[in-house]
């Protein structure tokens, strides 16, 4: 297309007056930090990441560190960014690098996207940035830029308007400047191009952009066709002994929250009082059932319902439960932890 090269100059001009140049993975540029950088910003903002990323690459500088590292200090690291199964990943990721590909990130595409949780445009970011790569990008601010210079129909989710936005976005990255190219295009996305008001007399590409002409930015990306989420309820048990511990419970290295810790869960169906006997083989005292507040995943709802207890002694009578132990109050704010545990945890001590 002939606007094509007018376009990337546009954006480089722009970029080279007004982009970020000095967040902290832009700094001593290493695949490794860059591979970190974009699985964390991944359903994140970068002001949420940017503490995140600077306590996990101190305790783990290297990709050789990850990989050597144990995943419980991974999770704790990673507590309050949600999505877990990225830090799984991470930690998985890091030990195929060293095991399969002798302590380097491939420089290939095809063998990027081979780590767990890499995609096709992690992949690009990866190769574009710490590389010089040519490689495309198309995460959530790219997709939104592209569909609205070209007015793209349909959720990009869908398998169609993907491949038009992919045709879209390899048409539109150039052969030099490839680490500011894919910075700038992301960046036009966070700042210039946002979701609900997009700050288009600022932007380098607006008498380019049909959607602006349509004086429809907004409608741009479609969004997902929504569906009702269903509801869930479970019971959470906020147990102490007379020690002023805690009893928590490692959840299954699978599925929601998966590999943190945990108060035990219950049905919050039947008897308090005799579910928690039966279940635990415990003798209870002064069961206090907190209010119940609901916390939304991406596939559906669930109602907590705390309950705070006591019981007896500190022998660990659980059975069938081998990861469930007991654990000091402020040492169970150190470990891995769901983020509406760790609030719970946190009122937990303040009413003591």
């Amino acid at each position: 297309m002939p606007e094509t090269a007018a376009i990337q100059n546009a954006i480089f001009h722009w970029f080279d007056q007004y982009g970020r140049k000095h967040l902290p993975w832009q700094q001593n540029i290493t695949p490794y930090r860059v591979w970190l950088s974009e699985v964390m910003l991944q359903q994140t903002t970068v002001a949420a990441v940017i503490p995140y990323f600077e306590r996990f690459t101190e305790t783990f500088p290297t990709v050789a560190d990850l990989a050597a590292g144990d995943v419980d200090t991974v999770l704790q690291l990673w507590s309050g960014l949600g999505y877990y199964s990225r830090a799984r990943n991470l930690h998985k990721a890091a030990q195929m690098v060293v095991n399969e590909f002798g302590g380097q990130f491939p420089r290939s595409l095809d063998d990027l996207q081979k780590l767990p949780g890499v995609g096709r445009s992690t992949a690009g970011a990866i190769a574009s940035i710490s590389m010089g790569i040519k490689a495309s990008i198309l995460d959530g601010n790219v997709k939104r830029v592209l569909a609205r210079l070209h007015a793209v129909h349909g959720w990009p989710g869908k398998s169609s308007v993907a491949k038009e936005l992919w045709e879209i976005t390899d048409r539109y990255t150039p052969d030099t400047r490839l680490p500011d190219w894919t910075q700038a295009m992301m960046d036009m996305g966070a700042t210039l191009c946002t979701r609900s008001k997009p700050k288009c007399a600022e932007c380098p590409i607006s008498q380019w952009c049909v959607a602006h002409a349509e004086g429809r930015e907004t409608s741009y990306p479609e969004p997902k066709p929504k569906k009702e989420l269903p509801e869930k309820h479970v019971r959470m048990l906020m147990l102490l002994n007379e020690n002023g511990q805690v009893l928590l419970e490692k959840r299954p290295p699978t599925g929601i929250w998966g590999g943190l810790w945990s108060f035990p869960e219950f049905s919050a169906e039947g008897d308090l009082a005799e579910t928690l006997n039966e279940t635990l083989a415990m003798q209870l005292t002064d069961a206090e059932v907190w209010n119940s507040f609901r916390h939304t995943f991406s596939h559906y709802h669930l109602h907590i319902e705390p309950v705070k207890a006591f019981t007896e002694g500190t022998a660990n009578q659980i059975s069938d439960r081998p990861d469930t132990r007991w654990i000091d109050l402020q040492e169970a704010l150190s470990v891995g932890l769901a983020s509406p545990v760790k609030k719970l945890l946190q009122n937990l001590l303040k009413s003591l």
